[in-house]
């Protein structure tokens, strides 16, 4: 009797075991389910999280842009309004001179059409020297209309004044009012005195009006032959100084350099990409692009016909114009600052361009060599005021240290072209020197990416974790004959590697599937990688090959055929 109740208690404890067992295994195939679903979440979350890198990437590449953008918006804007307060300043403390200088060539033109009384002009002139105290013109204007009016004595008080106040001006102005009416004679004294005045090593800006005169043939012949006889002395007066050759090659290779120009953002877009090397592969070639550019520049120059003026009394007006209104030392501090601010606007606000744009220039300097000055009436005549014989007199005149120092430019530039070109694409980085190297690089690109496919596959396998997990199970099976909690709980342990064992699985075949979409993604971008080094190759082989058009053009022009009269019989003389 207590056999079959022992039976009986034994089977109905059985029965509940087994069910609980059965229930045990539904929760823990819910479980595996609910693991399944949670590693491909996560896998997916994963996934989400390298493409917000990347957008995010994408995101602070577009921020970084947006600030370059918006600091040279800024840039810009704050030149604009600073140019503005700077000729309104100009405007405020020179304005006065203004009415000075309109009166100077005013005076002589009403002269010529006897338009005028000389007792007004007299008083007008009297005007101008109380209203502007300090100015080097206000006198001469004195002077000049008591010269008109045959007052001697009030002339050479006046003239006196002038000189006080700024020799060198008053002697050039009065050099060119004598020539203007005919009087050679003192227009050859006034002459003499300036170049007296000058030293090669430190002209004053103005002398661009002397070079001027002497290129458009405004001065008589016997002026024009020793404004040819002085301008020889200063370059033989500068060539033997030491390190003066060194000196011209860097002046001028500065000088050339300002006209290089950026090459198109949108060119070679995935070598600029792509490439490590970008950096000295676009300098090279807009190095080697400066050789078109040059020799179109200086060919324009030469094209143009020189349209003398159609009398003496024009061209030494137009003279006088230059001479009146751009060197005056009193407003060369904010003269300066407009041309940096212009710079700046002419730049789209890149201060670092425009900064090294005005360096280079060295058009406002008080004092600079003879030599400088030839360089800024050749490449910077706008802002000069050289005109177009001026251009080409000093040009003729520098052509040597011009070839010179172009030679030095092209060879620097071939030095610096990179001979093998570096490529970096994802994690992958090779190196070809024409492009033609594309078998070799792609495998060497699907080698690389094998690799870092093992390597990855490698990382995803099972873990101790999994392997001590299915131990123990076993092991639980074993011990836990009779003992329920252990038998279940290896059972989950059980289930628990086969489940890892499948996510592991599903992972190794998305990192084959990823990997064999980034190779074939990274041999296209290699692809169009060596596209662009073979155009980059072809197109600076083209543009260097311009490099000898610049010294067969030097070769062709020579100073005395730029040293010309177009107002008299004579001609000048200038040797090269």
């Amino acid at each position: 009797m207590t056999e079959l109740s022992d039976r009986v208690i034994s089977q109905a404890n059985l029965s509940r075991i087994e069910r609980g067992l059965g229930q045990l295994e539904n929760n823990i195939i819910v479980v595996s389910n609910q693991v399944q679903e949670v590693s491909r979440e996560v896998q997916e979350v994963s996934q989400e999280v390298l493409e917000a890198q990347s957008r995010i990437e994408q995101l602070v590449n577009e921020f970084r842009e947006f600030v370059h953008k918006d600091q040279l918006s800024k840039n810009l804007q704050l030149a604009e309004t600073r140019l503005v307060k700077v000729r309104q300043e100009l405007e405020n403390k020179f304005g006065h001179y203004n009415d000075v200088r309109r009166r100077a060539v005013g005076i002589l033109q009403a002269v010529d059409a006897s338009l005028v009384k000389k007792e007004t002009i007299e008083d007008a002139s009297e005007e101008q020297l109380l209203a502007a105290p300090r100015y080097w013109l206000a006198p001469c204007l004195i002077a000049l209309a008591a010269w008109l009016n045959d007052n001697k004595d009030l002339a050479e008080r006046a003239m006196m004044e002038g000189l006080r106040r700024n020799d060198e001006k008053t002697s050039l102005f009065f050099a060119l009012v004598t020539r203007r009416g005919a009087r050679y004679k003192a227009s050859r004294e006034w002459l003499d005195r300036y170049l007296g005045l000058q030293d090669p090593h430190e002209l004053e800006r103005e002398v661009v009006i002397l070079i001027d005169g002497f290129a458009n043939g405004v001065f008589g012949p016997e002026a024009r032959n020793k404004c040819g006889k002085q301008i020889e002395a200063w370059i033989e007066e500068l060539s033997p100084k030491a390190g003066f050759v060194e000196e011209q090659r860097e002046q001028w290779k500065q000088a050339l350099k300002s006209k290089a120009e950026r090459l198109d953002e949108q060119s070679y877009p995935y070598l600029r990409k792509y490439s490590p090397t970008w950096g000295n592969l676009e300098q090279s070639l807009e190095g080697a692009r400066l050789h078109d550019i040059i020799h179109s520049y200086f060919t324009n120059i030469f094209a143009k016909e020189i349209v003398p003026a159609k009398s003496i009394a024009f061209a030494v007006d137009a003279l006088l114009d230059t001479l009146v209104t751009q060197f005056d030392e009193e407003e060369l501090p904010l003269r300066k600052d407009e041309r940096l601010l212009s710079l700046i606007v002419e730049a789209d606000g890149d201060r670092a361009l425009a900064q090294s744009r005005f360096d280079s220039e060295k058009l406002l300097e008080e004092r600079v060599s003879f030599t400088q000055l030839l360089t800024n009436f050749a490449m910077y005549p706008e802002v000069s005021k050289a005109s177009l014989a001026t251009q080409k007199l000093s040009l003729a005149l520098s052509k040597e240290w011009i070839g010179h120092a172009h030679d030095d430019l092209t060879a620097e530039n071939r030095l610096n072209v990179p001979i093998d070109i570096e490529l970096a694409i994802d994690s992958w980085t090779g190196t070809t020197r024409n492009g033609d190297n594309e078998q070799e690089l792609t495998d060497h690109l699907s080698e690389h990416m094998e690799n870092r496919k093992l390597q990855a596959l490698k990382r995803a396998r099972l873990g101790f974790k999994e392997w001590g997990a299915l131990a123990a199970g076993v092991i639980f099976i074993f011990m836990g004959i009779g003992m329920p909690f252990l038998f279940v709980v290896s059972a989950a342990l059980i289930i628990y590697f086969f489940v890892a064992k499948h996510r592991i699985s599903k992972a190794r075949a998305k990192i084959a599937s990823d990997h064999e979409q980034l190779l074939a993604s990274c041999k296209d971008i290699l692809r169009a990688v060596l596209a662009d080094v073979v155009d980059y190759r072809r197109a600076y082989e083209e543009e260097d090959q311009k490099a000898v058009k610049i010294g067969e053009f030097l070769q062709g022009i020579s100073p005395e055929k730029y040293a010309f009269s177009s107002h008299d019989t004579a001609r000048s003389v200038i040797t090269s």
